[in-house]
């Protein structure tokens, strides 16, 4: 092998000796013998996206997780002070974008509940088909995500090429691949043809039919399971404690789900089950998705079979020249103003129960306050508490678990 000569001297020169501070060689000798460390993942690293996760182990078994959120924040509560009502509704859908539907029925439902806006059926129907749409898209994303932090390329591979069913539906839909800002107060848009209904419904036996190979390069591959059960463990007591929510919530045994305890929209008028689990770990986490995937698909159907003839806009709101849609349809609720007071919903996304709340001065067309309180930020401490006894390599297999996505904590 070829020797290349350094020219580095290997001590330094003595006029830098006064720059070196002496290290007392009693702090050497404890550093020596602890096996205590702090270590920072993140915001760059792939197993915390936009997050700083602060890391306490002793050894390589984890003592606490600190998650540093924040990142990606873009004030946009204050944001929505300075904005038409109308104008809101992208900018609320931002957190989620893939599950906008939810986020969109958040915010515009509480301007409905204000308003006393009767919303026709059909809008109804279309506003849950998007909602579970993107529920679908959601929870194959965080599959997808999952995957890469266990280090599965092919697991990751397929539910992303399955979420671009999902995002051609949306384009057939609303025109845009993500961020449709399709719910408006009063309904819908514009309607949806029987031409796009039935490729929906052809869509859901499709990707049933995909999901099944996925089911045997991932959902039940001896690694996946390996990585998983009993890993990041959350009893009942502990999941109500700390506030977890949505899939997380009910997959350690909680039975809430606000689609059943408030329902909303048409989820009174389709049958479907609440998906529950009961062991609590990041595989049960993971499996209550995979299941709610299959209720999801199976609602879409029914969606598109029931759907009733009629209005998609109601009555209430004003009557827009459908030759000029931007124009016009923005005039239509550019002088809206709600009631003084403060009116909230809560609302079943993907990742779990979603908080809006507006309130009004009676004066003003733009919010005096809005308030979004999102499920990955309602589940943070959860997941701190999951993380505690296990090893530092499990980490991104519990964050996994999790489906968190910084941008919706980041709000």
């Amino acid at each position: 092998m070829k020797e290349y000569a350094i020219d580095v001297p290997v001590t330094p020169p003595k006029e830098y000796e006064a720059y070196f501070v002496p290290v007392p060689k009693e702090f050497l000798e404890d550093a020596y013998k602890s096996d205590d460390f702090v270590v920072f993942t993140g915001p760059q690293h792939g197993g915390s996206g936009h997050m700083r996760l602060i890391v306490r182990v002793k050894g390589d078994f984890i003592e606490e997780v600190i998650p540093d959120p924040g990142y990606v924040h873009r004030s946009m509560e204050k944001l929505a002070e300075t904005k038409l009502y109308i104008q809101n509704i992208p900018l609320f859908e931002r957190p989620s974008i893939i599950d906008f539907g939810n986020y969109n029925l958040g915010y515009v439902r509480a301007i409905e509940e204000a308003l006393d806006i009767e919303v026709p059926e059909r809008a109804k129907y279309i506003r849950t088909l998007l909602a579970e749409l993107g529920r679908v898209g959601t929870h194959l994303y965080d599959a997808g995500i999952l995957a890469v932090f266990l280090g599965h390329t092919t697991g990751f591979m397929w539910p992303f090429a399955l979420r671009e069913f999902i995002i051609e539906i949306f384009m057939r839909i609303t025109g845009t691949r993500i961020t449709g800002s399709f719910i408006v107060p009063g309904g819908v848009r514009r309607d949806i043809d029987q031409k796009t209904l039935d490729m929906i419904k052809r869509m859901t036996y499709a990707m049933e039919n995909r999901l099944k190979k996925f089911e045997r390069v991932f959902i039940k591959n001896p690694t996946t399971i390996a990585r998983l059960r009993e890993v990041g463990v959350l009893t009942r007591e502990e999941a109500v404690r700390y506030g977890v929510v949505g899939p997380f919530v009910r997959a350690s045994g909680v039975e809430y789900d606000v689609r059943k305890i408030e329902p909303y929209e048409a989820y009174e008028e389709i049958d479907w089950e609440m998906v529950m689990g009961y062991d609590g770990d990041g595989y049960t986490r993971f499996l209550v998705r995979v299941e709610e995937v299959a209720q999801s698909l199976s609602m879409i159907r029914q969606l598109v079979d029931n759907m009733p003839e009629g209005d998609v806009l109601s009555d209430d709101i004003i009557a827009f020249d459908k030759k000029d849609i931007r124009g016009s349809f923005f005039e239509a609720y550019a002088d809206m103003v709600l009631p003084e007071g403060e009116y909230t919903t809560l609302t079943e996304s993907a990742r779990g129960t979603l908080l809006f709340s507006i309130i009004s001065d009676g004066e003003s067309t733009t919010p005096y306050r809005v308030r979004i309180v999102t499920p990955g930020w309602m589940y943070l401490k959860g997941f701190m508490e999951a993380c505690k006894g296990h090893r530092l390599a499990d980490l991104q297999a519990i964050y996994g678990s999790f489906g968190y996505f910084p941008p919706e904590a980041d709000r």
